[in-house]
């Protein structure tokens, strides 16, 4: 077993990312030295390759290879609205929608008091430095539905009350959504929402 240490180690790491389990790492990592040449040695090379030039955006937190990325600097982007989102992984969903033509805040994760999270160890002095830099007209508080989501929201709310229009993504039942399968807080969410048919 010992001549197989690197493969068995490539084998946990595998295991430790979002998704995969002990065994799915296990046939991931099969599967990458079955096809060697068309997929390991790429990814191992793209890997460095990222390993060595990625980076947090300075100005909106979120990762690309410059200190600042191409949303934040492309002058098309300067519309007066800015997206706020938890994580790089939301921005990136919003991006994918292609409907979004702003400029986007990461602020790195939501309130929390049971882990000592507060608003100086997310990026929420940034983005008020922002508002008044970027002449920010509209916020749009893109985060998730969830506890620490709606306080963080709440929050970032009262700290530009007055300062710039905030405005919330839409809740409720999703297109194709059946009611039946939806949970109360959700139907709650819609029907509070409505609107003229």
């Amino acid at each position: 077993m010992s001549s197989n240490r690197e493969i068995e180690n490539l084998i946990e790491l595998m295991a430790k990312l979002p998704g995969l389990g002990p065994r799915s790492a296990r046939r991931a990592v099969l599967h990458l030295i079955r096809k060697r040449a068309l997929l390991l040695t790429p990814l191992a090379d793209a890997m460095q390759e990222v390993a060595a030039t990625a980076r947090e955006c300075l100005n909106c937190g979120n990762v690309g290879t410059g200190d600042v990325c191409d949303i934040c600097t492309s002058e098309k982007r300067a519309t007066g609205e800015l997206c706020v989102v938890e994580d790089v992984a939301d921005l990136w969903a919003m991006e994918r929608s292609g409907v979004f033509k702003g400029r986007y805040h990461v602020l790195g994760g939501t309130l929390s008091a049971l882990d000592a999270v507060g608003p100086d160890s997310l990026r929420i002095p940034r983005l008020i430095d922002r508002i008044a830099s970027e002449h920010i007209t509209e916020v749009i508080l893109a985060l998730n539905a969830t506890v620490e989501g709606q306080t963080t929201a709440h929050y970032i709310a009262d700290q530009l009350e007055g300062q710039v229009r905030l405005t919330s993504l839409a809740q409720g039942v999703p297109i194709g959504g059946e009611l039946d399968y939806l949970d109360d807080g959700t139907i709650s969410a819609a029907l509070r929402a409505r609107k003229e048919f």
